[in-house]
């Protein structure tokens, strides 16, 4: 009987220490999926600025993103709490919260650039050129005169950024017809230089390929 007690105890035991192991486990995953979403959503959101103000005007050089906020955590953890465990979980809150709020200036961005040249913009900070195409050509057609320049711009930019320049280039009098800010190949040329460097060195803030292989 004693045998069998002391069987069942350490057999509890054993599942306690196996669910704390479990809950820290999915805690920390989950921490983990939340800040890559985060820094993800961060890139794309200065990416986005850069766009906007290519659309919109502004100094493509040093925008950041249009009416986003992306800033840090929601807070730091308060002290007094004690345990892995639980600080697992306080991270994991304040980087999903953070992700939240990222969602919404997305969706902000997608409202202003639309949702075609948004997808481009993504999937050329990523180097995804032919996804990046596609969507952009998509915008370019957009009724939405915004929408349309985003993509024509995305359509620029994703040509620049492969080495295909003399696409990009003769893309340009299109720009001239359709941006009241660009008024010469010159200005269209000093433009996108402006914009592919600010791309690149958005892609270097968040430790990725400055350039695409």
């Amino acid at each position: 009987m004693k045998s069998n007690r002391i069987r069942k105890v350490i057999e509890i035991r054993m599942i306690a220490i196996l669910c704390l192991v479990s809950l820290t486990a999915c805690s920390t995953h989950n921490a983990k999926r939340a800040g890559e979403g985060a820094a993800m959503g961060a890139v794309v959101g200065a990416a986005g600025g850069m766009a906007s103000a290519l659309v919109f005007g502004g100094n493509v050089g040093e925008a950041a993103a249009r009416g986003a906020v992306w800033g840090g955590t929601t807070g730091a953890v308060a002290g007094g709490i004690s345990g892995a465990q639980q600080e697992q979980k306080m991270k994991a809150q304040q980087e999903q919260a953070k992700k939240a709020q990222q969602d919404k200036n997305i969706e902000k961005l997608k409202k202003e650039l639309g949702e075609d040249a948004f997808n481009g913009l993504a999937a050329l900070t990523k180097c995804k050129h032919e996804v990046a195409l596609g969507y952009a050509r998509t915008a370019a057609k957009s009724d939405n005169k915004d929408h349309a320049l985003a993509g024509l711009w995305i359509e620029i930019l994703t040509y620049a950024d492969s080495q295909q320049e003399d696409k990009a280039q003769a893309l340009y009098p299109d720009l001239i017809t359709n941006d009241t800010e660009i008024r010469s190949e010159a200005k269209a040329e000093e433009t996108m230089r402006k914009a592919l460097q600010r791309l690149m060195d958005i892609r270097g803030e968040y430790n990725l390929p400055k350039t695409c292989g």
